[in-house]
């Protein structure tokens, strides 16, 4: 059965479906010039590297500054764009470097360096582009689109964490596996309301619950010190209140983090609707993880990737859905068919009532009095 978060993921805009052409099994070193660069049309271009030919070579064009060709591990005449070709179509397909080595004429190793250091010059260079806090403007900015588009005022994001199934080092099996019982990495991410992230902290062992690893991440910090709203913060319902991020049972209730009331016989009408608004507005993050892995299958199960370069690797990986979504390049839906976690169900754990924010209470109320009062759908 399909999920809903695959349904709406399916109808999100710029969706399409196409069939590429099938090229020929016999490639060499010079199918890259000979082939792709003369011959791929837009489709080609879109399933093989998820993203448009433009897009592509704006990506190489930013890259350049941190691939300089002088680098000791290439050799000088693998071109720029053909190195940024090699990782990217291991980041989108998964291939093992072994298979993708005679596509390019590259050894296995060759394939596996410009994995690597084309995932670091992303972070280096596109992150400050595509991956940062917002400022004030872009801040009230978010507001607008989540009220606009969710139907959920004052918020800035929605908060969730993603499982990435990995193979762990022997010493370190026991840290890696998660409640469900298969080993995994942990990266937390915020999205705005248009499925793009603002903030991801990754790598985390999956056998963590959300909440320490919200308590361990830069966003805690940045909320504590008051720095994901205006100061002094912004009237709301008459009262002066942070915006706030959207999360489910798994994060702690906090002035700046709502969650839904726990479901039981006793809500009322208010809190049912809070939180079937809520829950609403926090699909946009689901969204964005089907999406995420859907263009990016490394992340669907990373072998060949060693346990130092996965930070760099799935942060690579979403400055590379933001720039794709910022420009807007097509998505094809036939790539959420291998995205659904059927066999591997996320670990969910309820947050320790210690980490609780009695204050929090108030928000959640004010929030539920404006649904009450505006009656929107």
């Amino acid at each position: 059965m399909v999920s809903p978060q695959l349904l709406i993921a399916r109808r999100r805009r710029s969706s399409c479906y196409f069939y590429p052409r099938a090229w020929p099994s016999l490639r060499g070193a010079d199918w890259w010039e000979r082939v792709v660069l003369k011959e791929f049309g837009p489709q080609d271009w879109l399933e093989k590297f998820r993203m448009s030919r433009e897009t592509f070579f704006y990506i190489c064009n930013r890259l350049r500054p941190g691939l300089a060709p002088h680098s000791a591990h290439f050799h000088p005449t693998l071109p720029l764009e053909k190195r940024v070709a090699v990782a990217l179509w291991h980041l989108a397909t998964n291939v093992e470097y072994q298979t993708l080595s005679p596509l390019f004429g590259v050894g296995p190793s060759t394939v596996q360096t410009c994995v690597r250091e084309v995932s670091y010059a992303v972070v280096l260079l596109l992150k400050p582009l595509y991956l940062r806090l917002p400022d004030e403007k872009e801040l009230e900015n978010m507001v607008r689109i989540f009220r606009t588009r969710w139907g959920f005022p004052h918020c800035i994001g929605a908060l969730d964490s993603l499982h990435i199934p990995i193979n762990p080092p022997l010493r370190l099996s026991a840290d890696y596996c998660n409640g469900q019982g298969w080993h995994s990495i942990l990266t937390q991410a915020t999205v705005d309301g248009l499925g793009q992230f603002w903030d991801v902290s990754t790598a985390f062992p999956g056998s963590m619950e959300n909440s320490a690893v919200l308590e361990s991440s830069s966003l805690w910090v940045l909320a504590k010190e008051g720095r994901l709203c205006p100061n002094p913060p912004k009237n709301f319902m008459g009262k002066a209140q942070k915006y706030v991020l959207l999360g489910d049972a798994t994060y702690p209730l906090q002035d700046w983090i709502l969650k839904p009331y726990q479901e039981d016989e006793s809500l009322t009408q208010r809190q049912l609707q809070f939180n079937y608004r809520l829950k609403r507005a926090h699909s946009v993050i689901e969204n964005a993880f089907l999406r995420l892995k859907a263009r990016w299958q490394i992340l669907l199960k990373c072998d060949d990737c060693s346990l130092e370069l996965l930070p760099t690797l799935v942060l690579a990986c979403c400055i590379l859905h933001n720039v794709c979504e910022a420009h807007d390049n097509p998505f094809n839906e036939e790539w959420l068919e291998g995205t659904e976690p059927t066999e591997l169900p996320k670990p969910c754990q309820p947050a320790p009532a210690a980490m609780e924010d009695g204050r929090a209470e108030q928000v959640r109320e004010l929030m539920c009095q404006y649904f009450e009062n505006c009656g929107e759908g």
